[in-house]
């Protein structure tokens, strides 16, 4: 019965500390999840790019959502494959950094987490402080989870079973290894896995070798989760998670056998103690880093020809463009059309995000070719916008159903949205850039930051609006919803700061002013655009009103009779 308790209780302290690391990070990446682009994709030397995933790291929590995320900007082409390996190397030791922080006795801290964390989420409105306390509030949680862990172990420290599994992981190194690598694949975090692993150590459940073993094996099996989870994407993003599993997975069995020789021997004293295995770990992943680093560059041709490009057939035109999902000839069930629906209505988002995301930078490069590049696909936005139009049109009513037919008629509503988004960038935001390019002119240092910093809040809506089409989620649609109006909050206040800036005569601003006016309403109206996928899923829940005006007006004759009496 012993055994059955402990499981249970092992399992709930577990799944905890897995759901405090993603709470952090949901917190960090809807609060500024946006920035990371930018700060990611910067020209920098290896080294700078590895601090940048050493602070990644330490901010996501984990290091396979940093290597996620290189992954992601490598397969688009906006970070090269060394710097994406040197970033990924980087937060491979800002997940060590975390390990000891959270390795210290914070017990004192919870308390104080919880009731600011759990106000600023509960009674607060600005995204900002909710995120914020969610953000707190996950880091309480992680604190607690390692306590229930510690608790866990409490009463099967004196067993007869856990000795004898303690002795045989520190006898056999390698099953050790293996155990280690499995518990971080399994668990989605090595952060979570090696906690465990110290948390063990530090308790006296299991001697220092054998958790040693276990942390390097949880360092090669974290290496794994971003090899796994970019196995959908394209071979550009494959190569640096695959380039990382090599480079640690080689050191991790390299460090196994030189450890275990030397403190068999007796070369080395054995250490004591979980704070000995949180200071092994950290030294491991720093000298992976100070190791590898040099060869970020050299590594590039040995993934190319490991993971080469696929040979395309000489008659394929337009490559790399997908295909429509729907078929006028074989409309199918209703939920077959809806899914075909929505799998457009995601290409759709694509194309948009495509057009979007180097809008901005327009402004700075100029570029024609850039700029037509931009215009020439909103011809594509155009094309699904037509293909939506004609499948909705194409559906029987009778049926499908007054509902479906609905949310065919929802969908469609939402693709002209889209297609109006595409002809803000394509008509508005480039023919803007397009004129500063011919003036020459420059925005002025405050103005520039303020609508980098919008577009990136704007491109974090465009990642929620697509999440809201797929999971239909109420609390991601109010999200969404509250967004719109931060946006709403954010060009107003802009457009007051730019004012001011003229008052104080700032030269940048008078040369520049139509065109950030020009700027933040077009920017604004495309966030409108793009937020509308919420508005059916707020209406379905009744958590949409009809109108903002107040209902009932005092009666203006009273009031000016009265005064005319007074």
């Amino acid at each position: 019965m012993a055994i059955v308790s402990f499981i249970i209780q092992l399992a709930g302290a577990t799944m905890l500390l897995l759901f405090a690391v993603r709470m952090v990070r949901t917190g960090i990446e809807r609060s500024y999840g946006a920035s990371f682009q930018r700060v990611m994709t910067g020209q920098r030397t290896y080294l700078q790019a590895s601090l940048v995933g050493v602070v990644m790291a330490v901010v996501l929590q984990s290091s396979a959502a940093v290597a996620l995320l290189s992954s992601g900007f490598a397969s688009s082409g906006l970070l090269a494959f060394p710097a994406g390996l040197a970033i990924v190397l980087g937060g491979d030791l800002g997940s060590a950094l975390i390990i000891q922080i959270l390795s210290f006795k914070l017990d004192w801290l919870v308390p104080v987490l919880l009731a600011v964390g759990g106000y600023l989420f509960v009674k607060t409105e600005a995204r900002k402080a909710r995120q914020l306390g969610r953000i707190l509030m996950g880091i309480a949680f992680i604190l607690i989870s390692l306590r229930f862990l510690r608790e866990a172990m409490d009463p099967i420290r004196d067993s007869a079973f856990l000795p004898a599994i303690a002795d045989y992981l520190a006898r056999d190194y390698i099953t050790a290894f293996l155990v280690g690598g499995a518990l971080a694949f399994v668990m989605h975090s090595s952060v979570a896995a090696i906690l465990m692993c110290v948390t063990l150590v530090q308790i006296g459940a299991i001697p220092f070798t054998a958790g040693l073993s276990l942390v390097l094996g949880a360092n090669f099996g974290s290496a794994f989760i971003p090899v796994w989870l970019s196995r959908g994407m394209d071979l550009k993003a494959r190569r640096i998670p695959f380039a990382n599993l090599a480079l640690r997975g080689s050191w991790a069995i390299a460090v196994l056998f030189g450890a275990n020789l030397a403190l068999r021997s007796g070369i080395v004293a054995t250490p004591k103690g979980g704070q000995m295995l949180v200071n092994a770990h950290l030294a491991f992943n720093t000298s992976l880093l100070i190791l590898a680093l040099p060869f970020c560059g050299r590594l590039q041709p040995l993934m190319e020809r490991f993971l080469p490009e696929p040979k395309t057939p000489s008659d394929s035109t337009q490559p790399g463009r997908p295909i429509s999902a729907l078929d006028l000839n074989n409309i199918g069930s209703p939920s077959q059309a809806l899914s075909s629906l929505k799998r457009e209505l995601l290409r759709m988002c694509d194309l948009v995000e495509t057009m979007f995301r180097p809008s901005l930078e327009l402004y700075r490069s100029g570029d024609k070719e850039q700029i037509q590049a931009v215009r020439s696909i909103d011809d594509d936005v155009n094309a699904c916008l037509s293909g939506i139009r004609a499948f909705v049109a194409a559906i029987p009513i009778k049926d499908f159903g007054k509902q479906n037919a609905k949310s065919a008629r929802d969908m469609m509503e939402y693709a002209i949205r889209l297609e109006t988004a595409g002809d803000v960038v394509a008509k508005r935001l480039t023919a803007l850039a397009d004129d500063m390019r011919k003036k020459g002119a420059a925005f002025s240092k405050e103005g520039w930051n303020e609508l980098v910093q919008m577009h990136e809040s704007i491109l974090a809506n465009l990642k929620l609006a697509t999440n809201v089409l797929i999971s239909d989620d109420l609390e991601s649609a109010r999200l969404l919803s509250l967004e719109k109006s931060e946006i709403k909050r954010v060009e107003r206040q802009s457009r007051k700061r730019h004012l001011r800036r003229l008052q104080h005569g700032t030269t940048e601003s008078f040369e520049t002013s139509d065109t950030h006016l020009e700027t933040l309403r077009a920017l604004r109206e495309f966030n409108s655009h793009i937020s509308a996928v919420a508005y059916p899923i707020l209406y379905r829940h009744g958590q949409l009103l009809e109108t903002r005006l107040i209902e009932e007006m005092p009666d203006m004759t009273e009031h000016s009779t009265d005064e005319v009496k007074n």
